[in-house]
């Protein structure tokens, strides 16, 4: 009896890892950045919306990334040999019953929250198809439409719970949803094994310049939308002109896993200004009531 509660635990932490690692790249590059976006973006958030917005941020993720995973195997045995699937930690067969048993699972979830929430939920399912079983990552060109597209999706849903089912944006400047898709050289040798034509492959030199200007760009277009202060700017132009530098100069592997993370960070910071907005216009010393 005990040999069976042991084996049970044993299995139980076995299938709990093999989730973390579907979905370990992506913490640092969705998860936390969309958690951060929704958390900061949402009227009325309070911290027991938090765990809502979490899982199911992370339950779509999980989602999308065994989609991926299981088209992929091939590429992640020379870039991400810890995965589960080129680790040998579950089989093709489970991997693909686990990613098509998610849809229900996300939608259910989803419309416990509300139709919109659905509506977001429907978005990510079709987009990650399109994404993965329709190729369209293959292609740098559809690859970052359909990205965008797809943060957006994950932006939405994640800010109506956050903000149980309101979602308010600045009126007179638009739009929150925004993501720009950094390459990532440190995985070219596996994307191009299989074929992909990612900007990185097709064009590597083109893809390093593009990313000094446009993070730039954003850094500058995002302070002045969400009202940073001159300091502020500064500092986050600065930051994304590293960023840039680093990337065009600086083109081994190590170097390119640091500037991805750096990257990261400055993804992570961009999408807390919505909520430093926020601050801005219910702190008395900002606000018009205040003046």
């Amino acid at each position: 009896m005990q040999t069976n509660v042991y084996a049970q635990r044993d299995a139980l932490f076995g299938f709990l890892v093999t989730v973390f690692l579907f979905v370990k790249s992506d913490i640092k590059t969705t998860l936390i950045p969309i958690t951060i976006l929704s958390i900061s973006s949402a009227p009325l958030c309070t911290p027991d919306r938090i765990f809502p917005v979490v899982w199911w941020i992370f339950l779509h993720l999980l989602q999308f990334d065994a989609s991926n995973q299981i088209l992929n195997v091939e590429e992640d045995a020379q870039n991400k040999p810890i995965r589960p699937l080129p680790a040998g930690r579950i089989s093709l067969r489970n991997a693909t019953i686990l990613r098509w048993g998610l849809v229900p699972v996300c939608w259910i979830i989803s419309v416990l929250h509300g139709g919109p929430v659905l509506f977001s939920s429907v978005a990510l399912v079709l987009f990650t198809v399109l994404y993965n079983e329709l190729h369209a990552h293959h292609h740098w060109f559809t690859k970052n439409i359909v990205t965008a597209i797809g943060f957006a999706s994950f932006e939405v849903g994640g800010t109506l719970i956050a903000g149980n089912g309101t979602l308010v944006c600045r009126d007179k400047h638009g739009g929150f949803c925004y993501h720009y898709t950094c390459p990532r050289f440190q995985r070219r040798g596996g994307r191009q094994l299989i074929g992909r034509l990612t900007l990185p492959i097709v064009s590597p030199q083109a893809a390093r310049t593009s990313i000094l200007p446009l993070l730039a760009i954003w850094s500058i277009a995002l302070s002045r939308m969400w009202q940073l202060t001159w300091a502020g700017t500064i500092l986050l132009l600065c930051f994304s002109v590293l960023i840039g530098v680093r990337f065009l100069f600086l083109t081994s592997r190590t170097a390119d896993q640091t500037s991805f993370l750096l990257y990261n960070i400055w993804l992570s910071v961009v999408h807390m200004l919505p909520g430093y907005w926020r601050y801005l216009q219910y702190d008395p010393l900002f606000s018009d009531k205040g003046k």
